[in-house]
């Protein structure tokens, strides 16, 4: 069944995969992001896939903006079904190094983009009692990582924000669907443009996935809406779990390997562009330069429709070893 979805970030990474994975399922594609030139390839891609897509240059940032994105939205292509906040911005560098100025833009896009295009969403879909709002989100919203405390921040902000509105749902007994999915580590464009406050190029945590996947797992997403939140990969169950249960054991684990193993070993060109405030024309595309690290296999498929109940079986049997700990050790 055709379906309106609307994607924000859909002009590279996760966003630019979604949205051609959307488009051969052929469901007709909003395409919201700042890059309009990057915005028409992706539009092409579709096409060319056998889709149809709509482009709208809009920042994510500017609520009126995004509303009126909305409103045009349904005016050309019919009634939202699905929306999909997935626009990001990076800062890497350590807390201190990092200006205010800088920490709130990437609060504004990666978290307030986030509640305002659900804003702009829900409000539409409330009067028709129906549709599924989705979060891009990530691991580092369970266990965040040293050098991005912005966006660890907002991705922390976006799990609280989604998890109180799907409570708000649940009380007013709505049809209305709302899906988090927590990421590993994708080889997106994000750490090419990424603004840096450290003398090494970053590089993402191991281990690293194919933003195909990545596209996929939205995909199967949105033929599945009754699932509140997907952990993609085994990373994923890995890291939350264990944050959960050993969080002391979890900061000092972050503290010791992830800072080494986010930095290269190559110094940044001294006219390295970044695309915290501007687009950059150019490197607005699918896939980071990190292809060949980045894995295409797939061992997570498989736990992704019995997701509930793996999840409930493997928490409950580590709390309850847990809790037989702390009664012999007490």
């Amino acid at each position: 069944m055709n379906k309106v979805i609307v994607i924000t970030g859909a002009s590279s990474g996760i966003g630019r995969s979604a949205a051609v994975a959307l488009g051969k399922k052929g469901h007709t594609l909003a395409l919201i992001a700042r890059n309009e030139n990057a915005l028409n390839e992706v539009k092409a891609e579709i096409v060319n896939a056998g889709g149809s897509a709509l482009v709208i240059p809009c920042d994510v940032t500017e609520s009126d903006a995004l509303a009126k994105a909305a409103e045009y939205i349904e005016q050309e292509l019919g009634p939202i079904d699905i929306w999909v906040n997935c626009a990001m911005a990076l800062v890497f560098g350590k807390f201190e190094d990092v200006p205010i100025e800088d920490y709130r833009r990437v609060t504004d896009v990666a978290y307030h983009g986030y509640v305002m295009g659900t804003h702009a969403a829900l409000t539409r879909m409330k009067k028709r009692n129906k549709g599924q709002i989705i979060q891009i989100g990530s691991a580092l919203s369970y266990r965040p990582l040293p050098m991005q405390s912005a966006y660890c921040g907002a991705k922390h902000a976006i799990r609280g924000f989604t998890d109180s509105l799907r409570a708000e749902l649940i009380h007013e007994k709505s049809a209305i669907n709302i899906t988090a999915i927590q990421f590993p580590a994708i080889n997106t464009p994000l750490y090419s443009w990424c603004k840096l406050y450290v003398d090494k190029e970053p590089h993402p945590q191991d281990p690293l996935y194919d933003p195909k996947l990545a596209g996929e797992a939205i995909v199967w997403a949105t033929e599945h809406p009754q699932h509140r939140e997907i952990w993609v990969g085994g990373i994923v169950w890995l890291v939350v779990l264990g944050q959960k249960l050993f969080p002391g054991f979890s900061d000092w684990l972050a503290a010791k390997v992830s800072w080494g193993g986010q930095l290269t070993d190559k110094t940044p060109h001294p006219e390295r562009q970044n695309n915290l405030f501007t687009t950059v024309e150019g490197i607005e595309r699918r896939k980071g330069r990190f292809d060949k690290e980045a894995t295409t296999k797939r061992p997570w498929l498989w736990t992704v429709p019995h997701q509930n109940f793996w999840i409930n079986s493997s928490a409950l049997a580590l709390l309850l070893c847990a809790f037989l700990l702390g009664l012999i050790i007490g």
